[in-house]
């Protein structure tokens, strides 16, 4: 039996994190602990491209921007995306069209492409539920970047 066990190591990777200025304040702790997780994994600051959008329904779109880009933002091709947001349940049914089609759309995105992306958009019910997975939603979807670029790398040969 042969197993593939890439594990964690960032470096030389480039990765790219599209993250929604909806809810800024939650999202942006994501990004900060997306990214201190990621050059802990060995991923170069250099390496490591932001972007903003207005809200979780057009992370997809940037996202596939970005995979769909031979060279990439800034003249790079990246071995894996990350999403960030946060969607807080209010009280309208919008609270599930947003948290369901962003969710599609970043699956439809990864799918397509082949660019493995982590999805780390938050679906809480309140703020607080929110501020209290930050950290550690933004640094598992670093450590989920990383080892999938690496699964990819290593199943393609």
């Amino acid at each position: 039996m042969n197993n593939v066990e890439p594990g964690l190591d960032g470096k030389g990777l480039r990765i790219a994190i599209v993250w929604s200025r909806f809810n800024e304040d939650l999202v942006r702790e994501l990004v900060t602990a997306c990214d201190k997780q990621l050059v802990e994994l060995g991923v170069a600051s250099a390496d490591i491209d932001v972007v903003s959008v207005p809200g979780a329904l057009e992370i997809p779109l940037a996202l596939q921007a970005l995979a769909l880009e031979r060279r990439g933002f800034a003249g790079r091709r990246y071995d894996a995306l990350v999403a960030l947001g946060a969607v807080i349940r209010g009280e309208t049914y919008h609270f599930e069209i947003v948290a369901n089609e962003s969710a599609r759309g970043i699956i439809d995105v990864q799918l397509e492409t082949g660019i493995p992306i982590a999805n780390g958009v938050l679906t809480t019910d309140t703020e607080e539920q929110a501020r209290d997975r930050v950290a550690v939603k933004g640094a598992e979807a670093g450590r989920v970047a990383v080892e999938m670029a690496n699964t990819l790398k290593a199943v393609a040969g």
